[in-house]
């Protein structure tokens, strides 16, 4: 069947002996799409510097590893690790400040260590940044000041060279 212009939607003679199949109609797959942001969100993360101190745990980290070891001496059957965090932040929530305390004061103690470590780190960075734009900046200084002065010293020659010829000419 050909179809016409403008008389209603145009059907193929496959289509039009073909049933309708319920469970397909209306479900279509949408197109696939390309993940760009993904990539995109890879891209745009600055890169991790492995010199950059771990940041300190918190006061339940603290006690959960001593937790953990106690656990394990309890329950040496039990392997998963979803069992040990759930047991621990149980046993975190039931106990009172008091027996928090400890925990928290390792916690503390290891935050001012880590702030310690990040001024150290933070400053040899600058110095690093520092020295950085300083070479970069003189070598492009001293390379435009060595151009400058060819340039000059090429154009003085072609002067003296004019001179010459035209001395030569008189």
């Amino acid at each position: 069947m050909k179809t016409t212009k403008g008389k209603g939607p145009a059907r193929s003679s496959r289509e039009a002996l073909k049933p309708a199949d319920d469970r397909v109609v209306g479900k279509r797959k949408a197109a696939a799409r390309p993940d760009n942001k993904r990539k995109a969100k890879k891209e745009k993360q600055a890169k991790k510097d492995p010199n950059k101190p771990k940041r300190p745990p918190s006061a339940f980290f603290v006690f959960l590893e001593e937790f953990r070891k106690t656990f394990k001496k309890e329950n040496p059957n039990i392997k998963a690790v979803s069992a040990v965090g759930k047991a621990g932040g149980e046993k975190w929530k039931s106990m009172s400040q008091a027996e928090k305390a400890p925990y928290e004061a390792k916690a503390a103690k290891k935050k001012a260590d880590y702030e310690k470590l990040m001024n150290a780190y933070n400053k040899k960075q600058e110095s690093v940044d520092d020295d950085g734009d300083e070479e970069s900046e003189r070598s492009k200084s001293e390379v435009n000041d060595e151009d400058e002065a060819s340039a000059e010293e090429g154009q003085e020659d072609e002067e003296e060279e004019e001179d010459d010829e035209d001395d030569e000419d008189d």
